[in-house]
């Protein structure tokens, strides 16, 4: 399996991983634009179900509404593919499974741009736990395929930085 996703993708997986693992803390995931590969890197890892709570991919409202809703209340208007969007993400996926940490990612994988007017290779990802983080990425590409994991490895580097300072 591990020669089908990219090396960079589990490398990234595996840092944050091993950094839960030495805390035993835990993670939850809310991925929409990646389409769920932040927690295939996540799993990627032996070991992972000390650390991996679950995870869910959070591609429209009608999703956000059926599996992230009542325990942690959703500000008003939220736009999705913004960086309010991916914290509320992050903060609800946490929330709803009791992890410690909670990684939220939102964006416009192309080919082309999403109904927010966001260009193809826009994203957010979030951070939510003992610290918070957010990060804007812009690849200026429009391979669906690459961006995902572009933004996969955006939202687990994001994360192994804020584990590092918190």
């Amino acid at each position: 399996m591990t020669a089908l996703l990219p090396e960079a993708l589990l490398t990234a997986g595996a840092v944050c991983g091993k950094i839960l693992g030495e805390r035993c803390e835990t993670v939850a995931t809310a991925e929409g634009s990646c389409g769920g590969l932040i927690s295939v890197a996540l799993l990627a890892m032996p070991g992972a179900s000390a650390y991996f709570l679950g995870g869910s991919v959070i591609y429209t409202k009608h999703a956000l509404d059926g599996l992230l809703t009542g325990r942690v209340e959703r500000p008003p208007k939220l736009r999705g593919a913004s960086e309010p969007w991916v914290m509320h993400l992050a903060n609800a996926a946490r929330t709803h499974v009791g992890a410690t940490w909670g990684i939220g990612e939102g964006g416009a994988s192309g080919p082309s741009g999403n109904p927010y007017g966001d260009p193809a290779g826009h994203a957010w990802v979030g951070v939510s736990g003992p610290v918070d983080g957010s990060r804007h990425v812009l690849t200026g590409d429009d391979d669906r395929a690459a961006n995902m994991v572009a933004f996969a490895i955006a939202g687990l580097d994001l994360f192994a930085e804020t584990l590092r300072s918190a």
